[in-house]
């Protein structure tokens, strides 16, 4: 199986090229929706991070307020340190699960959607690495845009993240999105075409039907060798 690991930075437009990944019938593992389950009320998450960063962060109905979370830790970078600290163990093991799905139901191919893929080393299991990329002054106009933010506030989320540019010089494949969208979507078409590129031998093996092709290998040795042993 192969896993393609998808990142890029707040405002970048990987969302909209894990949306165009689906459309296209590539199933993809979105560690924003497993970190959502993982924060859902009454969870093991839910429970650490409202023990760390106290009952204010609630709503009336005892979610936890995603916006005002989202305030505190992209203002201090020791508790967004924290949180991901605290969130790790349940994301990961989410994305673990979801990616065991996948390959019970035969997927030869996967996307795993991960912002911060090189922040927590899952870029060691993923191959090949897409990494949508946009300048720092696009990021910040999009974002400000988008989350009617001022410019400080919007520097903060953007200088919180791992820069884009160093994320480029890791990436295996690059989406400049500084464009217009039909320039993402031409570009995004290249990308898809590399990705479904025969299996190699590896990834082969690493699938639903190389592991069956591996047990009936060995179920068919050892029928041949019990009819050699009768015979003898």
């Amino acid at each position: 199986m192969r896993i393609v690991g998808l990142t890029g930075g707040i405002a970048s437009g990987k969302s909209t090229v894990s949306n165009l990944f689906k459309a296209s019938g590539i199933p993809v593992v979105d560690a924003d929706v497993v970190a959502r389950d993982v924060l859902k009320k009454g969870s093991g998450g839910w429970k650490r991070v409202v023990a760390a960063f106290g009952e204010e962060i609630l709503l009336p109905s005892r979610e936890v307020d995603r916006p005002k979370l989202g305030q505190i830790v992209f203002s201090s970078d020791s508790k967004r340190q924290l949180l991901n600290k605290l969130m790790a163990p349940y994301i990961s093991s989410g994305i673990f699960w979801e990616i065991l799905k996948q390959w019970a139901s035969g997927a030869k191919v996967i996307v795993v959607d991960i912002p911060l893929l090189f922040e927590v080393k899952m870029d060691k299991w993923t191959k090949p690495i897409v990494v949508v990329w946009v300048s720092q002054e696009t990021q910040l106009k999009r974002l400000m845009e988008r989350d009617g933010l001022s410019e400080e506030d919007a520097r903060n989320r953007v200088m919180a993240q791992m820069p884009l540019d160093s994320k480029r010089s890791k990436a295996d494949l690059v989406i400049d999105n500084n464009g217009s969208l039909d320039d993402l979507h031409e570009q995004f078409d290249k990308v898809l075409s590399e990705i479904r590129k025969p299996l190699t031998w590896i990834e082969f093996w690493r699938s639903r039907q190389g592991a069956f092709s591996v047990l009936g290998s060995v179920i068919l040795g050892l029928s041949v060798c019990k009819q050699l042993k009768i015979g003898s």
